[in-house]
């Protein structure tokens, strides 16, 4: 089970990876894939942002990370 502040409405790749226990390798080819995320740009960089609704699909469709 994942906790969540109900403030916090976006999550980045980072904290994804480490709430759901699947590596930046693998969570960057289901965000292709899948189509996941939003990107926004921030401080003049792309950065791709997730809500509440895309950590729960990951969670729910996807293992953590063995390796």
């Amino acid at each position: 089970m994942i906790r969540i502040k109900s403030s916090q409405k976006f999550f980045t790749e980072d904290e994804v990876s480490s709430l759901t226990g699947i590596c930046l390798r693998h969570l960057d080819d289901l965000i292709q894939m899948k189509h996941l995320g939003q990107l926004v740009e921030r401080a003049g960089d792309l950065v791709r942002l997730f809500t509440s609704s895309d950590l729960i699909y990951l969670t729910k469709l996807y293992p953590r990370c063995q390796h």
